[in-house]
């Protein structure tokens, strides 16, 4: 090989490990830039992200805004509605929900649907169903299924625990005993007490003395009651008479007018010439006196 053929070469390796040297140098700039701390980024793209978190801001804003516009619009919804008097005043019961705008047929008003209303617990003291000289019948509060809720049934004892019944319907029956009793019924709703009231079962002669001490108005009632409506069905009948009759009766009312006009004229002129009796005496003597006075002259 020739001096000149190995300074070629010479140059030649030392070009390719100049490139060499390159890609390794821009090999090691990629990795560096890559696990660069993020504080570190250029400005341009610091920029960018503050740009992004502010867009993102506002459009959480603009939501928590848009959100206050629902309700108010809910609320709107529910002042359209109103709702009717709960059939009950404690305890458990029902309403109607009435509509107050968007009825069909252009109503003002129109019933919803009825849903269910509670009062409070306590209901006091309940009257029997129903009662005999020898039984009572009492009921629960309660609503339609009967089945929906558990009752519990108790015997209060003054002094003493009260005694819980086996009965769990809502209808209880007992008979009298020598001393009263007092019942409990407590109606519950998942175990939630929503109604609770109370029953006196007086004995026997209890009983009879309030019925006799109680006055007896119910026959002087019915029988006042049967008149009126019989007068007023008379006097409706002779109403119903007269106007399907009125020419007979108009013809009728007529002749007995006429026949009283009749003796009414015969007592007027009975009365005039009973008068020009009673006058004519009186004059006579006037005469008498005259001529006398003329004869003693």
């Amino acid at each position: 090989m020739s001096p000149g053929g190995a300074g070629c070469s010479n140059g030649l390796l030392l070009t390719v490990g100049w490139l060499l040297l390159a890609g390794l140098r821009s090999a090691c700039g990629t990795n560096v830039t890559a696990i660069q701390d993020p504080s570190l980024a250029p400005e341009g793209e610091g920029e960018n992200e503050g740009e992004e978190e502010a867009e993102n801001e506002a459009e959480a804003e603009s939501e928590a805004q848009t959100l206050p516009e629902e309700d108010v619009s809910n609320n709107t919804a529910v002042k359209e509605v109103e709702f009717g008097m709960c059939t009950v005043t404690c305890g458990v019961g029902i309403r109607e929900v009435i509509l107050t705008n968007g009825c069909p047929g252009g109503e003002s008003k129109c019933i919803v649907r009825v849903e269910e209303c509670r009062g409070p617990v306590d209901c006091g003291w309940g009257r029997p169903i129903s009662e005999s000289l020898d039984s009572v019948r009492m009921a629960c509060t309660h609503i339609s299924p009967v089945n929906r809720f558990k009752y519990i049934w108790k015997l209060l004892r003054p002094e003493q625990q009260p005694v819980i019944l086996v009965n769990d319907s809502a209808i209880l029956e007992v008979r009298r005993e020598v001393r009263p009793l007092v019942f409990e019924c407590a109606t519950l709703d998942n175990n939630e007490i929503v109604a609770s009231i109370k029953f006196t079962v007086y004995t026997t002669s209890e009983l009879q003395m309030k019925r006799s001490s109680r006055p007896d108005t119910d026959a002087v009632l019915v029988f006042v009651l049967t008149i009126g409506v019989i007068i007023c069905i008379f006097v409706i009948f002779v109403l119903i008479f007269i106007i399907i009759n009125w020419g007979a009766v108009k013809s009728f009312w007529g002749e007995k007018s006429s026949s009283t006009e009749i003796p009414s004229e015969l007592s007027l002129v009975r009365y005039k010439d009973s008068t020009s009796l009673d006058q004519s005496p009186t004059e006579i003597p006037g005469t008498e006196d005259d001529a006398l006075s003329e004869w003693n002259e």
